[in-house]
C-alpha cells in the first residue's frame, strides 16, 4: 500500500526544473548609540545614523509587485536593548486603519511586524509588532512557518506610535533580557519585516517568500552590526495577590458544604532566572492557575474524554519546547486537574474541583548549536472529599487523589541547512499509593512514556520526511491494570478479539506507537503527502498525556493542486483529494473514507470552502463498549462554508454541514456569525451554532442474559434525536491598548430524545433486535422508564430524556498598569438547569438559560513585575 501511495505522490509532482538562481540575501546594519532614542513615536535625529531596510514588495494582492507605499525601518542598540524605528508612508493618512484593541488582537488594523531569529538557526523566530493605534503584538514561531505561532509568548517591551501628514511612525524598544541569543562577540540575526495595509488587503515584505514556497525563518535576511552585545543574566519576579467571592444561586440548606457565600484569598508568585545566553529557569510558588474564561459547555454521550485547551500562563509559556511531533505525551491539564480517583459516597459531599499544586518548575534552553531542551516538574497534593451523613450527623473524609509528581523532558537538535530536527521526549508520573490504598484500583502507581521523532527537510524545505517511534508503560495493582485494559482506548475484554486478552493478574501494561509521513509542502502547483501511523493495543499515555484511541493501524494519501496567481474571477484556489483507512490489530477495518476539498478566494476577497466525503461501512470495536464488533453505516457528507474579507470592519461567515447515513440517521449543523467593529475602540461578535443529530447506534448499556450469538450479553442501543443550540457572544472596548473591558457569554441548550430501544442481533452487523418485536415487549412507565421483556427476562431502562440549559459568562477589566504588571477585575456567572423532557431544544431554551439559577463569582487579582540584574 505504501509503495502504491508513493508512486501516486510521485505522479503528481511537477516536471523536473532547473533551480532558479537564488537572490542575494538582504541585510541591514544596526548602529550602536550611547544615548537611546526617546520612545515617543517621533523619529528624532538619532535615527538618521542608521541605514534603512526599504524596498518592500507585495506578497498580496499582487505578488512580487513593489509596495504601493514606501516603508523604512532602522535599527539602533545599546547595551540594554534593541531599538526599532519605522516610517510607514501613506498616500491617504486620514484613512489609516487604527483600531484600538488589546495586546495581540490586531486584526483589521494597519500594522508593522518585525521578526527576529537571534540564534540564526533558520527555524525559529520571534515576532514583535505594533499597529497604527499602538496595540502591541508578540509571538513565537516554534517552526519554520509564518502561520505557526505561540501567542503565549508575552515579553516585557514597549512601543510608541504617531500618525502624521506623511503616514505614521513607530518606535519599539526590545530589551535584550527578553530574548535568547548566543554569546558571540559579533552577532548576526535573521530578520524579516512585514507591513499590512487592510484598506488595500496588502501585505508587504522586506524579504518576500513566494506563496508557493514553504519556509519562514529559513528564508530571512540578516541583521548585522550588533557587536559587543551579551545575553543578560537577570531575575524576573512576578508576585500576585488575589481574592474571590462566590454567591450561590440556590444553595441546599441541608448541605453544610453548600454555603450561600464563600470568600477566599491567596497570594503567590513566579520567578524566572536567566542563566547565560541559553537557559531560563521558571519557578512558581502557590500558583494561581485559575482561568478567566471557562471551558465551553457540552453534553458528552460518548465513552471518550473531552480534551480542553490549556489557558494557564505557566503551562502555555514555552510549551513548544516540551511537545514533540509524535503522540501527545504531555497534556498539561493533567496537572492540577480534578481528582481522577473514586469519589465519596456520602449523602453530602464536598468534592474538590482541582488538585492543589504545591509547586512547579520549568527549565528551557536554546543553544547556538541548534539544540533545545525543555523540562518541567510539578507536585500536586493529596486531596480528600469531605462527607456528611445527615442521619447520624457525622462528618467524614475519603481520599480523592494521592500526592503525585509529574515530570516532562524534551531535547531537540536541529541538523542541516533546511532546519531538519531530531528530538526525544519523555514523561513520568509517580503517585504515592500504598498497597491496599482505596485509590489503588482507580489510578496507576507509575507511568512512563516517550520516544523519538524527526522532521527531515530537503529540496529547499519543500519536501519533508517525518515520523516518530515511542512507547509507554504503566504500573499499578491488579484491579487498576484491569481497569486500564478495559478502558475505551482498547477494550481488551472484547469477546471476539483473539489478539488481546484481559488478564486480571497483570500489574503492568506496555505498548508502542510509530508513524512515518512523506510530504511535499512547497511548489508552484502540486502538493501532497502519504502517511502511516500505528498504536499498539497496550499503548497508554493518559497519566501525563492524552490518548483516545489505541489499537489502530492508520494510513492515507493526499494530493493537492493550488493556484496562487489571480486568474479570472479567482484570486487564489486549491483543490485536494484524500483517502484514509484504518484497521485494528485484529485486522478489522474500523473505518475508511474518501474526501475532496476546495478552497477558493475570489477577486473581491469573498471566500468559500467546499468539502465532500464518503465514509464506507466499517467494523467498530468501540460502539459496544467492550462487546463484539458492530458495523457502522455508510454515509455521505458535505460542507459549504462562505465568508467575506478577513481584514474588513465587518466580517461575515456561514457554514452548513450535512451528513446522511444509511438507515435514516443524519447530522446537520448550521453555524456562522458576524464580527464587527462599529468604532475604532469597539469589537462585537455573535457566533451562533445549531446542531441536529439522529443516531441509530447510541449505546445505552450492557446486560447479562443475552443469546449465545452475542456471547451471553445484551448490548442495548437506542435511537437518539439530539438538538443543541448555542451562541458565543463577545464585546470588547479598548480605552487604551493597555486598558480593556471584555464581555464573553455562551448561552447553551441541548436536548436528547431516546426511542427505538433494542439490542445488537449479531456481531459485525448493524442488525438490531428492536424491543417490541421478535417476541419481545417494551412498556413505558409513568416516569418515562421502559420495561423490557425478552427471552423470559424482564428489566427496566431508566428515562434518559434530557434538556440542559446553561449560561457561562464573564466580564473582565484588564489593565496593564505598568510593563508586565496587570490588574484583573472579573465577574463570572455559571448558570445551569436540567429537566427530563422529550422536547427538542430551540431558541427559546437558549433565552431561558439567562434566567436559570446559577452562581456569581467576583475576582480581583493584581500582579507586579520587576526585573533584578
Amino acid at each position: 500500500m505504501i509503495g502504491i501511495a508513493l508512486l501516486a505522490l510521485a505522479a503528481v509532482q511537477q516536471p523536473a526544473q532547473q533551480p532558479a538562481a537564488q537572490p542575494e540575501p538582504r541585510s541591514v546594519t544596526a548602529v550602536r548609540v550611547e544615548v537611546p532614542p526617546v520612545m515617543d513615536g517621533r523619529l528624532d535625529s538619532a535615527w538618521s545614523r542608521a541605514p534603512a531596510a526599504a524596498g518592500f514588495t507585495q506578497r498580496r494582492p499582487s505578488e512580487g509587485a513593489p509596495a504601493v507605499d514606501s516603508t523604512e525601518v532602522r535599527f539602533l542598540y545599546d547595551n540594554e536593548a534593541l531599538y526599532i524605528g519605522a516610517r510607514m508612508y501613506s498616500r491617504d493618512p486620514a484613512h489609516i486603519e487604527a483600531a484600538v484593541a488589546r495586546r495581540d488582537n490586531t486584526t483589521g488594523a494597519e500594522q508593522l511586524r518585525v521578526s527576529l531569529d537571534p540564534y540564526l538557526d533558520r527555524r525559529t523566530a520571534y515576532t514583535f509588532g505594533v499597529t497604527a493605534a499602538g496595540t502591541r503584538l508578540d509571538w513565537l514561531h516554534p517552526d519554520d512557518d509564518e502561520d505557526t505561532i505561540d501567542a503565549s509568548f508575552d515579553p516585557v517591551w514597549s512601543a510608541a506610535v504617531r500618525v502624521d501628514s506623511l503616514g505614521w511612525t513607530a518606535e519599539l524598544r526590545i530589551p535584550f533580557s527578553q530574548l535568547r541569543f548566543s554569546g558571540r562577540e559579533i552577532q548576526r540575526w535573521g530578520l524579516n519585516i512585514r507591513r499590512t495595509v487592510p484598506a488595500r488587503k496588502e501585505q508587504d515584505y522586506w524579504v518576500r517568500i513566494p506563496r508557493s514556497e514553504a519556509g519562514w525563518a529559513s528564508k530571512f535576511g540578516t541583521l548585522t552590526g550588533l557587536d559587543g552585545v551579551h545575553p543578560a543574566r537577570h531575575i524576573e519576579l512576578l508576585p500576585y495577590v488575589a481574592s474571590d467571592a462566590t454567591v450561590r444561586g440556590s444553595p441546599d440548606l441541608a448541605n453544610p458544604f453548600d454555603q450561600r457565600t464563600q470568600v477566599g484569598a491567596r497570594a503567590g508568585g513566579d520567578m524566572k532566572i536567566g542563566i547565560g545566553s541559553s537557559t531560563t529557569i521558571a519557578v512558581t510558588a502557590n500558583p494561581d492557575f485559575g482561568q478567566v474564561e471557562a471551558d465551553p459547555a457540552e453534553v458528552n454521550l460518548s465513552a471518550f474524554e473531552t480534551f480542553f485547551a490549556e489557558r494557564r500562563p505557566f503551562f502555555t509559556e514555552n510549551r513548544q519546547l516540551l511537545e514533540g511531533n509524535g503522540p501527545a505525551y504531555f497534556y498539561s491539564r493533567r496537572i492540577g486537574g480534578a481528582p481522577r480517583g473514586e469519589l465519596a459516597d456520602g449523602t453530602y459531599n464536598d468534592v474538590p474541583t482541582t488538585s492543589s499544586i504545591l509547586g512547579a518548575a520549568r527549565v528551557t534552553s536554546r543553544f547556538s548549536s541548534g539544540a533545545t531542551l525543555g523540562a518541567l516538574a510539578a507536585l500536586t497534593d493529596d486531596e480528600h472529599v469531605r462527607t456528611f451523613d445527615p442521619v447520624s450527623g457525622t462528618f467524614g473524609s475519603r481520599p480523592a487523589a494521592p500526592l503525585t509528581a509529574y515530570g516532562v523532558v524534551r531535547a531537540q537538535q536541529q541538523v542541516g541547512a533546511s532546519g531538519s530536527t531530531i528530538g526525544v521526549s519523555a514523561t513520568g508520573v509517580r503517585r504515592w499509593l500504598d498497597d491496599g490504598d482505596p485509590l489503588s484500583p482507580y489510578l496507576n502507581r507509575n507511568a512512563v512514556a516517550g520516544g523519538a521523532d524527526w522532521l527531515l527537510r530537503f529540496g529547499h524545505g519543500n519536501y519533508e520526511l517525518s515520523g516518530h517511534l515511542g512507547g509507554s508503560r504503566v504500573e499499578g495493582d491488579t484491579a487498576d491494570i484491569a481497569r486500564v485494559q478495559r478502558s475505551s482506548a482498547r477494550y481488551y475484554q472484547r469477546p471476539d478479539a483473539d489478539y488481546v486478552e484481559l488478564d486480571p493478574s497483570r500489574t503492568s501494561l506496555s505498548g508502542y506507537a510509530a508513524a512515518l509521513t512523506l510530504a511535499k509542502r512547497g511548489g508552484k502547483h502540486w502538493l501532497g503527502q502519504v502517511w502511516g501511523d500505528l498504536r499498539s493495543p497496550g499503548f497508554e499515555i493518559n497519566d501525563a498525556g492524552r490518548l483516545s484511541q489505541a489499537d489502530q493501524i492508520y494510513g492515507g494519501i493526499l494530493g493537492a493542486y493550488q493556484e496562487t496567481e489571480p486568474k479570472g474571477i479567482f484570486r487564489e484556489y486549491s483543490l485536494q483529494a484524500e483517502a484514509d483507512a484504518a484497521i485494528n490489530y485484529g485486522g478489522a477495518r474500523t473505518f475508511s473514507f474518501y474526501r475532496t476539498d476546495a478552497a477558493i478566494t475570489f477577486r473581491n476577497y469573498w471566500w468559500t470552502n467546499l468539502t465532500a466525503w464518503v465514509d464506507h461501512r466499517g467494523e467498530s470495536d468501540k460502539l459496544t463498549r467492550g462487546g463484539p464488533l458492530m458495523q457502522t453505516p455508510r454515509d455521505v457528507t458535505g460542507i459549504v462554508e462562505v465568508g467575506n474579507n478577513l481584514l474588513g470592519k465587518v466580517r461575515l461567515r456561514g457554514r452548513v454541514y450535512y451528513g446522511d447515513y444509511e438507515g435514516g440517521a443524519y447530522i446537520y449543523r448550521i453555524s456562522g456569525g458576524v464580527i464587527v467593529r462599529p468604532g475604532p475602540r469597539w469589537e462585537l461578535s455573535f457566533l451562533p451554532n445549531y446542531l441536529r443529530v439522529r443516531d441509530n447506534q447510541q449505546y445505552v448499556t450492557t446486560r447479562p442474559g443475552g443469546p449465545a450469538a452475542t456471547y451471553g450479553n445484551r448490548y442495548i442501543f437506542a435511537t437518539i434525536e439530539q438538538s443543541t443550540i448555542l451562541a458565543e457572544i463577545r464585546a470588547s472596548y479598548a480605552f487604551t491598548p493597555n486598558l480593556t473591558l471584555e464581555l464573553y457569554a455562551e448561552p447553551f441548550a441541548s436536548s436528547g430524545r431516546w426511542s427505538g430501544f433494542g439490542e445488537l442481533a449479531a456481531p459485525g452487523t448493524q442488525q438490531m433486535r428492536r424491543y417490541g418485536t421478535d417476541g419481545t415487549t417494551i412498556t413505558a412507565g409513568a416516569d418515562g422508564s421502559q420495561t423490557v421483556t425478552a427471552d423470559g427476562e424482564s428489566f427496566t431502562l431508566s428515562n434518559r430524556d434530557f434538556l440542559v440549559r446553561s449560561l457561562r459568562s464573564n466580564v473582565v477589566l484588564r489593565w496593564e498598569w505598568r510593563p508586565g504588571s496587570t490588574l484583573f477585575l472579573v465577574w463570572q456567572q455559571d448558570r445551569f438547569g436540567q429537566d427530563v423532557s422529550r422536547a427538542l431544544a430551540g431558541p427559546r431554551d437558549v433565552l431561558d438559560a439567562f434566567g436559570t439559577t446559577g452562581d456569581n463569582i467576583l475576582l480581583v487579582k493584581a500582579s507586579y513585575w520587576l526585573s533584578v540584574k
